[in-house]
């Protein structure tokens, strides 16, 4: 493609969004009778900006385009022509077939931007070409002399030279001699995949640069040790020379080392900005207006319904957001559902006409996607009896109060959840916002449904689609739960996460059988439910005597004391996508590798709000959080030089009620176990590992004997005869092979030993 041809197609790219813009501004002004009635100055303005995307369709040599601009052309020239210099009034199936041309145009310029063959535009040419109910002027009524109406222009105007390129769009710059490349979405995303993982790559080197800075603090301390331990020594002449080598040579390793680690931190400081970077420029190219994949879904919901039959005002706004292709992607079908929600739930009853909306917002907090409607808004009590129905709540007990508006419209988004009295083309089977919330979580965002603030008198409803900024790396308090440590983000823009707290046990109190707290909120008080993050997650909890750390979790007037083992530290780290078997896909949306390799799963604010009320709800005896005395869970070493087999083998164990420790090789393992007032039940144990493997482990195991009674068990990739009978001979426990790994045998032979 010539340079001259990209600026071309980039400059129309930026005047057909503002040519249509303004064209549908225009005919958004409905009256009750879902007319529009525009004064000549604005009719003009409409008519002319037609015949600017015909011209300019002729430019970038687009004929579907050019030939659907003509028509719409012509039909507002008729409308021109019939108001006679005075105001016009548009019926609504003028408007419709106007709205339906426009349609047309903005698929056909998507399918540009694309690269995609354009739609076919003769069924929309010929609605264009028939002859709708004709428009009549607006009743006469006295009004300021307005000079000589201007003569009509003709039905079928000359179109004008070609126009001058206007700017383009902030996605594609056009500056002298600057080239254009069409890439394939799918090689932008490989590289935008490909950029988070050189990312997590150098998150990785955090820990060897901590190990760096600990060995240089280790090393230190051995230097004052010894300068400690010469002074005290007795003056040998003979040793003299020998003991001043040493020190010279401690001293120079000390230098060493502290250059070294020097270093690496400038190192580390380095890569990591030449990675974000370039991470900000491989994210600019993935960038696309959101109208390129959104845009028409609004020409899909006119479709709908006039399909159905139902007279209804699409608005759309903010299209122009830049959002990564990917991820607007992903979101297309959850948007149509909404949509098609809306032309089924959202009809007004007070006889208005019926309006939805798409709106899309890109701020530095991330991306939010509206969908809203003018109608009567969500019917909590009907979502309560649905609910109840479905066994979601409990039927409430005589003279209770209500469960939270909040805590309801959470509901809606189960799936199969429906009010809706009978199945039609629009809705009924209760699918769509059960997609849109998993399609939300799966991106790391929520999704909420809550009343639409009033505009111009009128309610109605409105989903928001919140997910965090598109890069990698995210902000995370860490926290542990049932013996392992889980990040939370720091919310979406719909659920808050925090502040910290330490709730006194003497304010815990039981509500309906569920344990709530008194808590400070908002200048007041309120009595606030409480989760245990290690029950919602299906792990064993670990209480503790004295004050119950918790993460406050609020979204709008719902609110959630998500109880903890302990409150750790916020981070910044890269959080990758997380898909491995058994993962609740509801509360965890990615994983984020800690310092030791240990991995952190991160979980969804939303997901952990709204189980958490949903359990609320659910009348139950209440449980202690805080016994005194818990029972003590058995410990095990996994050691394993990979960490894909230490994570799945800890996520094993855990899930089965130990607490676990993690090593890297047999020699960390053999320290791990010389700790003073380390108490380890069973080592579980590889083979294949570097520094010391699995039959030296054993072997130093069964020598100490400190040790020598400790369980060991060997799971390992070798699998011959003659390794099974040497792990055995050396005192193994049990020898285990990673070949179809299953899990309930691992769990049931540690059973067996401990």
């Amino acid at each position: 493609m010539s340079d001259f041809r990209a600026e071309l197609l980039a400059a129309f790219a930026a005047e057909h969004r503002e040519h249509l813009g303004a064209i549908r501004e225009a005919l958004s002004a409905e009256d009750g009778d879902g007319a529009v009635e525009l004064e000549p100055a604005a009719l003009r303005e409409v008519f002319r900006r037609a015949h600017s995307l015909k011209g300019a369709a002729r430019a970038v040599d687009l004929p579907g385009l050019e030939a659907v601009a003509h028509r719409v052309e012509s039909l507002l020239a008729r409308e021109m022509e019939a108001a006679a210099g005075g105001p016009a009034r548009l019926s609504p199936p003028t408007l419709a077939l106007l709205h339906r041309g426009l349609d047309a145009i903005e698929a056909s310029a998507s399918a540009m931007a694309a690269g995609a063959e354009a739609p076919p535009v003769e069924a929309v040419l010929a609605a264009l070409d028939g002859d709708p109910a004709p428009s009549q002027p607006p009743p006469a009524a006295p009004r300021a002399a307005e000079g000589p109406a201007p003569a009509p222009p003709a039905a079928h105007p000359t179109p004008p030279t070609a126009p001058t390129p206007t700017a383009a769009p902030p996605t594609a710059p056009s500056t002298p001699g600057e080239g254009h490349l069409r890439v394939e979405a799918a090689r932008v995303e490989r590289l935008s995949a490909a950029m988070h993982g050189l990312k997590v790559l150098i998150g990785r080197q955090d820990s060897t640069i901590a190990g760096l800075r600990g060995l240089e603090a280790e090393l230190r301390a051995l230097r004052r040790g010894w300068d400690g331990l010469r002074a005290a020594l007795p003056a040998d002449p003979a040793l003299a020379p020998r003991l001043r080598g040493f020190d010279a040579a401690l001293g120079e390793a000390v230098r060493r080392l502290s250059g070294l680690s020097r270093q690496g931190r400038a190192m580390e400081d380095a890569l990591d900005r030449a990675a974000s970077t370039l991470q900000e420029e491989v994210e600019a190219i993935a960038l696309v207006p959101a109208a390129t994949v959104l845009g028409p879904l609004a020409a899909a919901a006119r479709e709908m319904a006039r399909e159905a039959g139902r007279e209804v005002t699409v608005r759309t706004e903010g299209l122009e957001a830049q959002a990564e292709r990917r991820v607007l992607q992903a979101l297309k079908d959850p948007v149509l559902h909404l949509l098609r929600n809306a032309l089924g739930h959202g009809a007004p009853r007070d006889g208005r006409r019926a309006e939805i909306g798409l709106r899309v917002a890109a701020t530095g907090g991330g991306l939010r996607v509206t969908v809203w409607d003018n109608g009567p808004g969500p019917d909590l009590g009907s979502i309560e009896a649905t609910a109840i129905r479905r066994g979601l709540l409990a039927p409430r007990a005589p003279g209770s109060a209500p469960p939270s508006a909040d805590a309801l419209l959470a509901l809606v988004f189960e799936p199969g959840f429906s009010t809706a009295a009978e199945v039609d083309r629009l809705s009924g089977r209760g699918m769509g916002l059960s997609v849109v919330a998993e399609a939300a979580a799966a991106l790391h965002g929520g999704a909420a449904l809550r009343p639409r603030p009033p505009v111009d008198g009128a309610g109605g409803a409105e989903v928001v689609i919140a997910l965090p900024p598109s890069t990698g790396r995210r902000s995370l308090l860490l926290v542990e739960a049932g013996g392992q440590v889980f990040g939370l983000p720091g919310g979406n823009g719909l659920v808050s996460v925090g502040p910290l707290l330490r709730i006194d046990p003497a304010s815990i109190i039981a509500a309906e059988g569920r344990p709530v707290a008194r808590l400070g909120v908002e200048g007041g008080e309120a009595l606030v439910p409480l989760a245990s993050l290690a029950a919602l997650i299906g792990r064993a909890e670990e209480p503790s005597p004295g004050p119950v750390p918790a993460v406050l979790l609020a979204r709008g007037g719902a609110r959630l004391a998500l109880t903890v083992s302990a409150l750790r530290d916020a981070r910044s780290l890269v959080v990758t996508e997380v898909d491995a078997p058994g993962v609740d896909t509801a509360l965890v949306s990615g994983a984020a590798l800690l310092e030791d390799e240990a991995v952190a799963l991160v979980l969804s604010p939303d997901g952990l709000l709204d189980r958490g009320l949903r359990e609320a709800a659910r009348p139950g005896a209440a449980r202690p959080l805080a016994p005194a005395a818990p029972e003590r869970r058995r410990h095990i070493l996994v050691v394993d030089d990979s960490i894909t087999t230490r994570t799945l083998e800890r996520s094993v164990l855990e899930a089965g009620g130990y607490r676990v420790t993690l090593a890297v090789d047999g020699l960390d393992a053999l320290n791990s176990l010389r700790e003073p007032g380390a108490s380890v039940d069973l080592v579980l144990a590889d083979v294949e590992m570097p520094r010391m493997d699995g039959f030296g482990l054993i072997e130093a195991i069964r020598a100490d004997p400190h040790l020598a009674e400790l369980p060991v068990i060997l799971m390992t990739s070798r699998d011959s005869p003659g390794d099974v009978q040497r792990g055995m001979e050396l005192g193994a426990s049990a020898y285990l092979t990673k070949q179809g790994f299953d899990g309930g045998a691992l769990l049931a032979a540690i059973g067996q030993l401990v």
